[in-house]
C-alpha cells in the first residue's frame, strides 16, 4: 500500500511539474548572482514587511533582510554587533545603553541615527502585535549615535530582542510602510505580488560586505507545489517535508537543517477546577508518576524513524541545543521502568490491557491541530506506544479556536522553539491572574524564582545558569525527576531540495517555522 501511494504521489507531482514547466517565473536562475527560493504560504507576512507587526519576529524568527538590527545572533546563538558598535547594561538592569555606527544610511539616502532606533522601539512598545515589549519603559536618543533603553523591570535577555527588531526610518514611516519598506539592510524589497512572490535586490549602499547573491526571489507555495516547481527546474531551493524525502530530483540534492522546531504535548498537572468558565486540570495526568511514566515509555528514535523518515532529533526540552539547555532533561526509553512507576502509583492493568485505579481508567485525550498531518501522525504514534504501557490516549483533531482553552484540561500536540529563553518562561512560569502557567496548568514557586532571577541578571551569559536551574536544580524542576509538565518528542529537521552547484551557507539552528530562517545568510550563498 505504501509503495502504491508513493507511486501515485510521484505521478501527480510529475503532472504538476509538467504544468509548471510552461509557467514564467519572476527570475531566471542561470545567472551567478540570483536565487529563487520557495517558502510555505504561511510565511508571507500578512501585515507586510514592518517589524512592528511581526516581520522578523514571532513564530518565524529571522533576520529581517530589509532592515538592520542592533545586533544579531551567531551560528552558536551568541550575540554579535550589527548596527551597534557596543552595548552595556546598568548595574540595576534598568538601563541598556547602545552605541551605533555613524556611517549607515537608509535606502532613500537619509542617515540612520539613534532617533530612528528610539522611534522604532517606542513604536513597537505601543503597537507591536507579536513581540512582547511590556518590559520597555522608553527608548531615548541621547545623541545621534547613542540610544538608551529604560526598562520597567530588569530583562537580561534584551539582546535577543535587539537581534530581531529591524530599524525603520522615522521620517518615512506611516501606515503603509509594510507595503513599501525603506531600510538599511542587506537587501531592498523591489516587488511584492501578494499571494505569489516577493523580490529582493542587494542594497548597493549597504555598510557591510557586498552580498554575493544580488537578487532573491521568494515564491510562496504549498509543499506539493514547491516540489513540482523543483521537478520542473524552476526554482533553486524548494522547502519540503519528510513525506517527500524519498523523492529523487535530477539536478537537486536534499539538504537537512538542524532545528529547535520541536513537537511535544502538555500534561495538565493540577486536579480539575473551573476558573471563569474554563476547566483547568486533569485527574489522570495530575499524578506525577503518570507523567514520569509517559515520558519514559516513548521511544523517540522509533517515532522519528516512523513519522519523519529519520529526519529529526530527539527532544527532551523546549530549548534543546540552546546555550541555556540543561542536559539533566535527557532520559532513555525504558518501558519496564515506566510500568514500574504506574504500578507504584496504583494503576493496575485491566482485562482490556488498560490500567485502572479506583474505578478510573488510565486514559486521556491527545489533541492535534486540524490539517497538520505531522502532528496527527505524532499523536497517533504516541497513542500506539502508550498502549504498551496500559494507557489509552484518544487522538482528536481540533481547531485553534478551541484548542487553547481545551489544553487547560486535555493534552495537545504543540510546536515551539525559539532563539530566546523566553520560550521556557512562557511555557512554565505562572501568570498573576490564575496562578498557573499560560498554556497548561502548572505551578512551581522555585522554578518561577529561578526564571525571575535570570531576567533580573545584568549579565546575559551568567543568566544562562539560572535558566538551567529552572529546568532542574538537583531537587526540583521540570525534568523527569521533577514535575515533568510537558512531554517533548522531537525536533523536526527542515528539509530543502537544493539545485546542484548552489552552495548554501552554513545555517544556524532553525527555530520553529519552516520559512525565512533559510535565507538569514542569503548574502553569503554562492554558485560554484
Amino acid at each position: 500500500m505504501k509503495l502504491r501511494k508513493f507511486a501515485s504521489l510521484l505521478c501527480a507531482l510529475a503532472m504538476s511539474a509538467a504544468a509548471f514547466s510552461g509557467q514564467a517565473f519572476a527570475s531566471e536562475t542561470d545567472t551567478s548572482q540570483e536565487v529563487v527560493v520557495t517558502m510555505p504560504v504561511s510565511s508571507e507576512p500578512a501585515s507586510g514587511f514592518d517589524p512592528v507587526y511581526g516581520w522578523g519576529a514571532g513564530e518565524h524568527v529571522h533576520e529581517p533582510l530589509i532592515q538592520s538590527t542592533l545586533v544579531r545572533t551567531t551560528t552558536d546563538l551568541g550575540i554579535e554587533n550589527d548596527l551597534a558598535v557596543s552595548y552595556s547594561c546598568s548595574e540595576d538592569g534598568l538601563t541598556w545603553t547602545v552605541q551605533i555606527r555613524d556611517d549607515v544610511k537608509f535606502t532613500d539616502g537619509e542617515p540612520l541615527t539613534a532617533s530612528d532606533v528610539a522611534f522604532t522601539y517606542n513604536n513597537c512598545r505601543d503597537n507591536s502585535s507579536v513581540n512582547d515589549f511590556t518590559m520597555l519603559k522608553e527608548a531615548v536618543a541621547v545623541d545621534d549615535t547613542t540610544v538608551e533603553f529604560h526598562m520597567n523591570e530588569p530583562y537580561s535577555i534584551w539582546p535577543y530582542t535587539m537581534a530581531v527588531v529591524g530599524i525603520v526610518p522615522e521620517h518615512a514611516y506611516d501606515e503603509n510602510y509594510g507595503q513599501n519598506p525603506i531600510g538599511s539592510g542587506r537587501y531592498i524589497m523591489k516587488q511584492w505580488d501578494q499571494g505569489q512572490q516577493v523580490i529582493f535586490e542587494a542594497n548597493p549602499d549597504y555598510y557591510g560586505e557586498t552580498p554575493k547573491i544580488q537578487k532573491l526571489t521568494v515564491l510562496f507555495m504549498e509543499e506539493d507545489a514547491a516540489l513540482a516547481a523543483a521537478m520542473a527546474g524552476q526554482v533553486d531551493v524548494a522547502h519540503t517535508a519528510a513525506a517527500y524525502s524519498e523523492v529523487t530530483i535530477d539536478g537537486y540534492s536534499l539538504m537537512s537543517v538542524d532545528t529547535v522546531d520541536n513537537r511535544g504535548f502538555n500534561l495538565p498537572c493540577t486536579e480539575p477546577q473551573e476558573i471563569d468558565g474554563i476547566v483547568y486540570g486533569n485527574s489522570f495526568t495530575s499524578d506525577v508518576n503518570v507523567r514520569r511514566a509517559i515520558n519514559l515509555a516513548i521511544d523517540r528514535e522509533a517515532m522519528i524513524d516512523q513519522v519523519l523518515n529519520g529526519y529529526g532529533s530527539v527532544a527532551y526540552s523546549v530549548c534543546d541545543k540552546m546555550p541555556w539547555y540543561n542536559e539533566e532533561a535527557e532520559t532513555a526509553y525504558d518501558l519496564e521502568a515506566a510500568k514500574a512507576l504506574m504500578d507504584e502509583a496504583g494503576w493496575v492493568e485491566g482485562e482490556d490491557g488498560i490500567r485502572e485505579k479506583d474505578g478510573e481508567k488510565a486514559a486521556f485525550t491527545l489533541m492535534f491541530a486540524s490539517g497538520d498531518s505531522v502532528r496527527q501522525a505524532l499523536a497517533e504514534n504516541t497513542a500506539n506506544q502508550l498502549r504498551e504501557l496500559g494507557i489509552e490516549a484518544t487522538t482528536e483533531s481540533v481547531g485553534w479556536d478551541t484548542a487553547y482553552d481545551r489544553a487547560q484540561s486535555d493534552a495537545l500536540m504543540w510546536g515551539w522553539g525559539a532563539h530566546t529563553p523566553m520560550e521556557l518562561y512562557n511555557l512554565y512560569h505562572t501568570m498573576e491572574d490564575t496562578g498557573l502557567a499560560q498554556y497548561s496548568p502548572y505551578a512551581n514557586e522555585t522554578v518561577d524564582a529561578y526564571m525571575d532571577q535570570a531576567l533580573q541578571s545584568n549579565d546575559l551569559e551568567e543568566s544562562y545558569e539560572l535558566w538551567k536551574k529552572a529546568q532542574w536544580d538537583g531537587e526540583t524542576g521540570i525534568t523527569q525527576e521533577g514535575d515533568i509538565p510537558w512531554i517533548w518528542l522531537c525536533n523536526i529537521d527542515h528539509l530543502y531540495f537544493v539545485r546542484d552547484g548552489l552552495k548554501v551557507a552554513d545555517q544556524k539552528i532553525h527555530p520553529h517555522g519552516h520559512g525565512w530562517s533559510i535565507v538569514n545568510n542569503i548574502d553569503e550563498w554562492e554558485w560554484e
